[in-house]
């Protein structure tokens, strides 16, 4: 893979530039929010029971102290390659190449399944907190924008069906390794809601239950075209609306669009109107795994992420099917957890690519 990094980082820039597109075109389809209220800000209930810190709900314990001959046997390379994948609107009907219906969305969760991938959320892989069980392989579900298919409560507090959460639900349930999180990245109106109560009650119910809600921007502009202080902007106001809703602060963000702004520094970190920021992980919308955050490449500012799509037209060879198939033909790029969040277990011809900072925690075989 190290070979073709250069061409797989120019087709990740067309890739980029399709979701562009794509979004632009979602934007400019009518839709519920052209007829939604105008929000009013002293309305907004104060949170109930905020979390001061993210749940820690399915997280599973540590299991093994590595040693080199554990790390050999379960063939742990925890300096590889991490699938984290990108979804968008799930829906019956695809109107734009990055929609998903809920019929693939499941299948391509129990491919990961069955294949020995366990979930965990941006934060958590941002900050290299990757509890994964030993010889198992991590992967980062990110679903943007907050869309309404993405969550939603039914009269009896259970997840609608077909919604990214009830379709995670249901995959762990049938497969018990599969660990039921993913992260949530919102605008304003998360997961088209109006009232401000119903909005403290979804992200409350996803953060209580182990899902990450975070920043994806106030109004999901393009970061690239604004002045910093509109950046800082953007950001700080939705920090401030989820700290209203009661989550906890934001580790993570994802770029809306994918676009970097002018001042890269300002996306991860900085304040506007007495609300600050600061970011573990910066998320693209780009077209390859990332490497992992132990690696002396690791960028925490720019981390990539890949579609979830097919193997059709812009997608043939840069979306998850391909990337996918991809790694199970790689094992040896693929990162392999040691079942060990101490230690850092790896190949010992690959520790010179680890981040000097880490050295005390590796374990080479």
């Amino acid at each position: 893979m190290r070979s073709t990094a250069s061409l797989v980082r120019l087709i990740g820039i067309a890739n980029a530039i399709v979701v562009v597109l794509a979004l632009g075109i979602l934007q400019l389809m009518p839709s519920a929010d052209a007829q939604a209220p105008a929000r009013h800000r002293a309305a907004r209930p104060s949170p109930v029971q905020p979390s001061a810190q993210p749940s820690t709900v399915s997280r599973p314990p540590p299991g093994v102290v590595a040693t080199p001959e554990f790390a050999r046997q379960v063939k742990a390379n925890e300096a590889g390659l991490v699938p984290v994948l990108m979804y968008h609107r799930i829906v019956k009907r695809r109107w734009a190449s990055i929609d998903r219906t809920p019929d693939q969305v499941r299948r391509e969760l129990e491919w990961l399944a069955r294949r020995g991938y366990v979930p965990i959320t941006a934060r958590e892989f941002a900050t290299g907190d990757i509890r994964v069980p030993a010889g198992k392989f991590p992967v980062v579900l990110t679903f943007d924008d907050g869309h309404e298919s993405h969550f939603a409560l039914d009269a009896a507090g259970r997840p609608v069906k077909d919604t990214a959460v009830e379709i995670i639900l249901s995959v762990a349930a049938k497969y018990p390794s599969f660990r039921p999180v993913a992260t949530f990245w919102i605008n304003k109106r998360p997961f088209g809601l109006d009232d401000p109560a119903q909005q403290a009650r979804a992200v409350q119910w996803l953060v209580q239950h182990g899902f990450e809600v975070a920043n994806h921007t106030w109004g999901h502009p393009n970061l690239r075209a604004l002045p910093v202080k509109r950046v800082r902007e953007q950001i700080a106001r939705l920090e401030r609306l989820l700290a209203e809703l009661g989550a906890p602060p934001s580790k993570t963000m994802a770029l809306p669009f994918g676009m970097m702004p002018h001042k890269k520094k300002a996306a991860g970190k900085g304040s506007w109107g007495g609300t600050s920021y600061d970011f573990a992980g910066v998320f693209l919308a780009g077209a390859e795994p990332s490497v992992s955050p132990f690696a002396k490449s690791f960028d925490p500012g720019a981390i990539q992420r890949i579609q979830s799509n097919g193997k059709k037209g812009e997608c043939r060879r840069w979306c998850s099917q391909y990337w996918l198939e991809w790694l199970d033909k790689h094992p040896g790029q693929r990162y392999v957890s040691d079942g060990d969040p101490e230690r850092i277990s790896l190949p010992r011809g690959l520790r010179g690519s680890i981040q000097p900072s880490h050295g005390p925690r590796i374990v080479a075989y």
